[in-house]
């Protein structure tokens, strides 16, 4: 069903999770609620009307080119990568690994591309909040599969 952030009005049911933002201090396991099929009170819509179903999910190809392809013809992309210490300190450029521990694997959203200085990058939107990276986006270079990001793209259709 639809639905804003944290703590809005917006939709059937908004997003159930206190954002876990950049440094991550506060941040906490939260345990996933129970399923309900209704909106939140005040809402002006009807849980079975508001529904939202997709046609395919699929993955693309480890194919910078075609990953391309798919975001400029179907819209965004999920990808998953390895993650390093060094992509919480980021704040600009275009992001590459270069020192600190593996600290575990993290999923985003592509959303476009483009070239800084010369470098090929992704233009990625986080899940990280707006104090983290350029107002919660950054650039990761692009074309190299770097820390696998190319060979877990997934993405879906909706049911039109």
């Amino acid at each position: 069903v639809s639905g804003g952030a944290y703590n809005s009005t917006d939709g059937c049911k908004p997003y159930p999770f206190k954002p876990c933002e950049y440094p991550f201090n506060d941040c906490h396991v939260e345990i996933s609620p129970k399923c309900t099929h209704h909106c939140h009170d005040g809402a002006d819509r009807h849980y079975s009307k508001d529904k939202l179903f997709g046609r395919a999910a699929y993955s693309v190809p480890r194919d910078e080119r075609v990953i391309r392809y798919e975001i400029m013809t179907n819209g965004p992309v999920e990808a998953g990568f390895d993650v390093y210490e060094d992509v919480l300190l980021y704040k600009s450029g275009v992001y590459r690994h270069v020192h600190g521990e593996k600290i575990g694997k993290h999923a985003v959203r592509i959303i476009g591309w483009g070239r800084e200085g010369g470098l090929p990058y992704w233009l990625i939107a986080n899940s990280y909040g707006d104090d983290w990276g350029d107002q919660g986006y950054f650039k990761f270079v692009r074309g190299s599969n770097h820390l696998g990001i190319e060979s877990k793209i997934i993405t879906g259709l909706p049911l039109i």
